[in-house]
């Protein structure tokens, strides 16, 4: 006889366990201590299975019986319905494994396998830390936008406009990775480019003017802290390197006898190896520094911490005690400075002063062209600016540029 909800209401627990049945192998299971669970029994591939539909009251005669009539449908389909809830299961779990915070971790992990440079590794996962707080724990497929949302205007309502913009780029690009390996179907972030307030561009600070550049070399000469900074900060106007390649330099990169140095693709921000031509006068420096540091790994090691590269904020600390304010110059200005003269001068090809600061050519064709077709006037050209900053630092009447481009 079929159940009522009379009879599932008033069903009472006792001793042992016990089963009301209703119908088409649906049957209510009270248990001693009082609850009661619906449970359906079939047979599939001539086996005998059952299937749970959850506990009564939460799950009604009604719905039980839904459920039930649903798996008789699948049986009759050929599914075996408990392998698909078994499955479903599994599905559900993978799912709820997969968490932002656990794709952003697997995203850095092969940014780092792939040779990203270190400082570039360590902002990625300063990143992943920033958007950890609401969507760190969540699925990576349930995630809305929404969501990353709250992390930007958090962001945004502390200032760190830069950060927020770089967060969203990041999730975004976490989002493409769960997508690629199977683990979203969609990048929510993508959809939120536009929806916060975008940073003001801000130039790094560079000395541009030429009797001022006179200035620093001059308060560079005089310079008296630590050598390895000393050495750093003279060698930094003579090359057109980034502040990071400089300050991590090893010695294994500068050949003397061809005066060359040769950074490698994974400290680059090119990612490709770039061959810079070194002067005479960088050549000086750098024999100077072998003095201090040629035993070790590092041309510019940490003060007392020979197996550690200068800081990242040494030579703007140095900066700073010579009297050029943040809106003056910065590390990176130097390059700024090399940039702008260089061009004012009209004496060198512009593509080769690009190929100097290792600005990524879009080109690869006309980029790999470009590496071999100027190779000749970059030397040229660092022993000319070189010596155009020993005039300066010097005091000499520098005339206005009238050189034609080589």
């Amino acid at each position: 006889m079929a159940l009522t909800d009379l009879a599932v209401r008033n069903a009472a627990p006792r001793a042992k366990e016990y089963k009301l049945a209703d119908s088409g192998g649906l049957h209510l299971l009270v248990t001693p201590a009082g609850g009661k669970l619906w449970r359906f029994k079939f047979r599939a591939h001539g086996k005998e299975k059952r299937l749970t539909f959850g506990k009564y009251p939460e799950v009604s005669l009604a719905d039980a019986r839904r459920k039930r009539d649903a798996a008789r449908r699948d049986i009759a389909g050929g599914i075996d319905p408990a392998a698909q809830k078994a499955l479903e299961r599994i599905v559900l779990r993978a799912a709820l494994a997969d968490t932002f915070g656990e794709l952003a971790t697997e995203y850095v992990d092969k940014a780092e396998r792939e040779g990203r440079a270190p400082a570039t590794v360590s902002k990625l996962r300063w990143l992943a830390d920033q958007l950890r707080p609401e969507i760190g724990h969540r699925p990576v497929s349930a995630i809305e936008p929404p969501e990353i949302l709250a992390t930007l205007r958090r962001l945004e309502k502390a200032g760190n406009l830069e950060t927020a913009r770089r967060a969203r780029s990041f999730a975004s690009r976490v989002f493409k990775y769960a997508v690629q390996t199977g683990r979203a179907k969609n990048d929510p972030a993508m959809l939120l480019q536009g929806a916060i307030t975008a940073p003001r561009v801000k130039h790094h600070a560079a000395i541009l003017t030429p009797s001022r550049v006179g200035d620093l070399l001059r308060a560079i000469e005089t310079y008296s802290g630590q050598p390895a900074t000393m050495l750093a900060l003279k060698l930094s106007p003579h090359v057109f390197v980034r502040p990071g390649e400089l300050r991590q330099a090893e010695w294994s990169e500068i050949d003397f006898e061809a005066a060359v140095w040769r950074i490698p693709a994974v400290r680059t921000k090119t990612r490709r190896e770039h061959a810079a031509p070194l002067s005479h006068q960088a050549l000086d420096i750098l024999a100077q520094a072998r003095v201090f540091s040629g035993h070790g790994r590092y041309v510019f090691p940490a003060m007392g911490k020979p197996g550690r590269a200068l800081s990242e904020n040494t030579i703007v600390a140095a900066l700073r005690r010579m009297d050029f304010g943040p809106d003056e110059m910065s590390a990176h200005g130097f390059r700024a400075t090399a940039s702008t003269l260089l061009n004012e001068s009209g004496k060198w090809h512009p593509d080769a002063i690009e190929r100097a600061l290792a600005h990524k050519d879009t080109d690869n064709v006309r980029a790999a062209y470009h590496r071999g077709a100027h190779w000749a006037e970059r030397v040229e050209m660092a022993q000319w600016w070189s010596d155009h900053l020993d005039a300066l630092r010097d005091g000499a009447a520098i005339l206005p540029f009238k050189g034609k481009r080589a």
